[in-house]
């Protein structure tokens, strides 16, 4: 389940971004619902929210472990929660990478496409709201007690399996 969400997550985020380059130009936002929301093509060498400027191939080794980390865990996972959560966040993190090792300037330092802008808060893409969304749902359900594995806090199944 994780690699499918995956999957769809991060083909839908590289589709839009393929939309995005052929109909917008860069500088020139186009308004979708008046300020509230603007479509703005823009490159992003840094991180999320354009942070780590100038990092780029740091960001992208970061992002490559930390994927391949979801990926094991995906093989671990019995929660479908968990499954879904993760496969949004990972779908986010292969979205990017897919931006970082094949755009320019050149392979692992490739600019991420964003073009989703609100106001007063930095220009975004759909793999940047599946790895956002992932990381609230990963406090929830950690909050809630839920583990990856399908238990849960206070469950008697998670009792006995760490009294062994």
């Amino acid at each position: 389940m994780v690699l499918l969400v995956a999957l769809l997550w991060a083909g839908l985020d590289q589709a839009t971004k393929v939309w995005a380059e052929s109909a917008l130009t860069r500088g020139e936002p186009v308004p979708v619902i008046g300020d509230l929301l603007q479509l703005h093509l823009t490159y992003n060498s840094g991180a999320a929210f354009s942070l780590g400027t100038g990092w780029t191939g740091v960001v992208t080794t970061i992002a490559t472990l930390v994927s391949i980390a979801i990926i094991w865990q995906a093989f671990r996972t019995r929660s479908l929660a968990w499954a879904l959560t993760l496969g949004l966040l990972l779908g986010g993190a292969v979205g990017n990478l897919v931006d970082r090792y094949f755009r320019p300037p050149s392979v692992g330092l490739g600019h991420v496409v964003d073009f989703l802008a609100l106001p007063n808060f930095p220009v975004f893409n759909i793999a940047d709201m599946g790895v956002t969304t992932a990381a609230v749902l990963i406090v929830v359900l950690s909050l809630r007690g839920y583990h990856p594995d399908g238990t849960r806090e206070g469950d008697e199944r998670a009792d006995l399996e760490e009294a062994r």
